[in-house]
């Protein structure tokens, strides 16, 4: 059973994650690969408003998607998007990247490779990651204007659709320490955090949602 404190404090790290930004026309669109499909729902359904004429879907496996995604997180997300009406010539797979920061430098090198001009890119990841994708593209690509998006679910939702409300909640503490901490190493921008959510982030800790902490150096 999860405290309703627990969930409380996860309600404060999930509305903090999510930067509100409204979807602009971008010069493409670039799905974070995770364990979760609906990002590569968002984007299809950003391609069908023309909003971006080519997505990238970027990402290897991990310890959370090996067995859901044996493919590859960007191979499962193409296949997706082909299902829903997205034509193959506007999909692009980066297959390799295992992080934040390699899914935006893998797939900004794709991209050049190719000699597709990017002045903006509609950022399309999990609601609880916005922010920490956000930080991430505007440390490593600063030269293009990122837009943030995600898929419009209340936490509530979004616990019921992925049916692991641990495992989101794990998910949440985890994207808060690396927003603590990557600024520090140079893997992001600094954001400010208020004292309710540091607060939130701490009881999380003590309760014991760490599976996705990663040892400070």
């Amino acid at each position: 059973m999860i405290s309703g404190q627990a969930l409380a404090d996860a309600q404060c790290l999930w509305d903090f994650q999510q930067l509100h930004h409204v979807p602009q026309p971008c010069s493409v669109g670039i799905a974070l690969g995770s364990h979760d499909l609906g990002v590569a729902d968002v984007a299809s359904d950003l391609y069908h408003r023309g909003l971006v004429p080519l997505l990238v879907f970027t990402g290897a496996t991990s310890l959370t998607t090996r067995e859901r995604m044996p493919r590859g997180e960007a191979e499962h997300y193409r296949e997706r998007a082909l299902e829903r009406g997205v034509p193959p010539d506007a999909v692009l797979v980066e297959p390799n990247a295992r992080n934040t920061g390699e899914n935006i430098r893998f797939s900004r090198d794709l991209l050049a490779e190719l000699g597709i001009a990017v002045s903006s890119v509609l950022l399309i990841s999990k609601p609880y990651e916005e922010r920490r994708a956000y930080a991430t593209a505007r440390k490593l690509w600063p030269e293009v204007e990122i837009i943030s998006a995600s898929t419009s679910m209340t936490l509530a939702e979004y616990v019921a659709s992925i049916k692991d409300p641990r495992l989101v909640l794990d998910m949440l503490v985890g994207a808060q320490q690396r927003l603590l901490l990557y600024p520090r190493q140079g893997f992001m921008v600094s954001m400010e955090v208020p004292s309710t959510v540091s607060a939130a982030y701490s009881r999380l800790l003590a309760a014991g949602f760490t599976a996705r902490i990663i040892p400070e150096p």
